[in-house]
């Protein structure tokens, strides 16, 4: 599955199939970063990333999909998918 966003560039990747773009190694960048306290993430994703958190979380759950972001971090990817299919299960 390819996580493409229309409206945002290449990062640099173009002609590279196997690459990520720069938006979704940010994505992921930031989902490794321990948070202080409530708030703190969502306003990082609107200040550094310059989205809204809906969209992020949009963003990164269509990457716990994708082959290419297991590649790029597997902790990370692998973490989040066990979170996700937890919250699956609890429903």
């Amino acid at each position: 599955m390819t996580v493409h966003d229309p409206d945002e560039p290449d990062g640099g990747t173009e002609g590279v199939p196997d690459a990520l773009s720069d938006r979704d190694r940010a994505v992921l960048a930031l989902e490794r970063r321990p948070w202080p306290g409530p708030g703190a993430k969502e306003r990082a994703i609107r200040e550094e990333l310059g989205m809204v958190p809906v969209r992020y979380y949009q963003i990164l759950n269509a990457l716990l999909d994708d082959t290419r972001a297991l590649a790029h971090d597997p902790i990370t990817v692998n973490r989040l998918r066990r979170v996700r299919e937890s919250r699956r299960d609890e429903r």
